[in-house]
């Protein structure tokens, strides 16, 4: 409708400052005759809108025009932001309408705080296609003041000091340069840099967090969904991976799936089984994921895992196979 066009064309004016009316009609998907035409009504309404003319001119508000979206705090501003950011208005054909939308959101902020929210969405990644694991994880509770410190850093762009309990080792301090925070499958990460490498931290680890005041070392501009992808094809590259040939019940193949890290070939056997080949981070993730299979998995190869697995079964049967107590 026109009355929102207008309105949108106002907010694009008052958040960006001077603009052509060929940027105006691609912001807003119009022609620029149209644009042309919605700030001679514009000007007419008494709406305080002048353009400039030469090379770098374009269309301009005089400063002081404020429109006002009452009720509306910082945070909840910015959640609906964030939840604006997903791609489900795009895939029900809303995408102009959340653009407008946002618009009046971000309009809606004080002023010392609307280049922060609207910078901090930037930094925010919610479900994107490539998670680090291969299998659904149940969702995990972090502290909210913890969260809330680590969410701090990430958007004032300060070091972050994280009491952080990585997998098998034991908790210790350390200070990183936060760069964004991504939810997948309803589990959070954030995405940092240490002593300029790139490290992932899952929030669920973090123990405790403390907003330093120096400046983070990062970039000014940061694509999250790209930072995950380069790092999740890391993951899943790097290390010591192993490949295991395996064959499983078709009943029991989204508990093999569900713990590799990729599955590079797959076929059934004339009795139904399946034979799989698939991908582990390291030996010692192959040996734990097939031992969980129990006598539903057999390995065909490589030989070192199926004589791993032997061991560990005769093991556990000889320590059994004797009476309680000796």
């Amino acid at each position: 409708m026109r009355a929102d066009r207008l309105v949108s064309l106002v907010l694009l004016l008052r958040q960006r400052g001077r603009l052509s009316a060929a940027t105006l009609a691609n912001e807003l998907e119009v022609s620029t005759r149209t644009v042309l035409r919605d700030i001679e009504a514009l000007s007419a309404a008494g709406v305080p809108v002048y353009a400039e003319r030469g090379r770098h001119g374009g269309f301009a508000l005089l400063p002081g025009l404020r429109t006002e979206l009452t009720g509306l705090n910082h945070d909840e501003a910015l959640a609906l932001l964030v939840a604006g950011s997903r791609r489900g208005a795009q895939a029900f054909g809303l995408g102009s309408a959340l653009a407008s939308a946002m618009l009046k959101v971000v309009d809606a902020l004080p002023e010392s705080h609307r280049d922060t929210a609207a910078g901090a969405v930037e930094r925010l990644l919610v479900d994107p296609e490539t998670d680090l694991l291969a299998r659904r994880q149940v969702a995990e509770e972090v502290p909210e003041a913890i969260v809330a410190e680590v969410r701090r850093a990430v958007f004032a762009g300060h070091k972050l000091r994280i009491h952080y309990a990585a997998a098998g080792q034991p908790a210790a301090w350390r200070t990183v340069d936060p760069i964004g925070l991504v939810t997948v499958r309803e589990q959070g990460y954030l995405l940092a840099s240490r002593a300029g490498a790139d490290r992932t931290y899952r929030l669920s680890r973090v123990l405790a967090a403390e907003e330093l005041a120096e400046p983070a070392e990062r970039p000014d501009r940061v694509d999250p969904g790209r930072a995950w992808q380069d790092r999740s094809t890391r993951f899943r590259t790097g290390g010591d991976q192993v490949t295991v040939l395996v064959r499983v019940p078709a009943g029991r193949r989204e508990d093999l799936v569900g713990t590799a890290l990729a599955v590079l070939a797959e076929e059934t056997d004339a009795d139904g089984r399946l034979r799989l080949e698939v991908t582990f981070q390291d030996a010692r993730h192959a040996e734990w994921a097939l031992w969980q299979l129990a006598a539903h998995a057999e390995v065909l190869a490589p030989q070192w895992l199926r004589t791993a697995l032997h061991d560990r079964a005769t093991a556990i049967a000889t320590r059994y196979a004797a009476p309680q107590g000796n």
